[in-house]
């Protein structure tokens, strides 16, 4: 019974190590986090841009450093997500009024059969989607998401400027993607 206890100690012991060396390499200690939940990057405070590339759920391949000079918006989400599908409409509306400034919208589906995410997609939103079911994606980002839904926002130079880990609303999202497109053009 004892060296149960002391194994299981041990293993709480090295679970907590791993954890803090794998958080402690993150950019979301120098970042802001409003009241809100909105973890938010200075400009001088970013990272280099992560390697975000992988199959369309239509076909093809994308990368995002093809987006290089566009701020880029990323929506993790899942079909069998409810807050996923709450905010689809919302997603959509925000890309439609800010693609104009130079903003792209790609959504990274995680979790899910092809199918599935197919079905979700049609009619909800115009702008392409990865398709990554084992979520490896999220990995390459110095700010994980950490949730479903979750969104973040790349700045022109590719760099995370923004993460929310929540469902968003246009009223929200609207306001942050206008803010760091006008950032980077105006330091251009």
């Amino acid at each position: 019974m004892r060296a149960r206890r002391w194994t299981a100690g041990l293993l709480a012991t090295v679970a907590a190590v791993a954890l803090a060396g794998c958080t402690s390499k993150s950019q979301e200690k120098t970042c802001a986090t409003t009241p809100e939940g909105v973890i938010e990057c200075a400009p001088d405070q970013r990272s280099a841009p992560p390697k975000i590339a992988g199959e369309l759920l239509t076909g093809g391949n994308y990368d995002v450093s093809q987006a290089r000079g566009q701020v880029v918006v990323l929506n993790f989400w899942g079909s069998w997500c409810a807050p996923c599908r709450a905010e689809a409409d919302d997603l959509e509306a925000t890309y439609q009024a800010t693609k104009g400034s130079g903003v792209t919208f790609l959504g990274i589906n995680v979790q899910d059969s092809k199918d599935k995410a197919l079905a979700f997609e049609e009619g909800r939103v115009t702008y392409p989607s990865i398709f990554d079911p084992p979520s490896r994606l999220a990995l390459a980002l110095d700010i994980p998401p950490n949730t479903i839904p979750a969104t973040v926002v790349l700045d022109r130079e590719g760099r995370i400027a923004v993460v929310i880990r929540a469902a968003v609303r246009q009223e929200g999202l609207q306001p942050i993607v206008e803010r760091i497109a006008a950032e980077q053009s105006g330091a251009r």
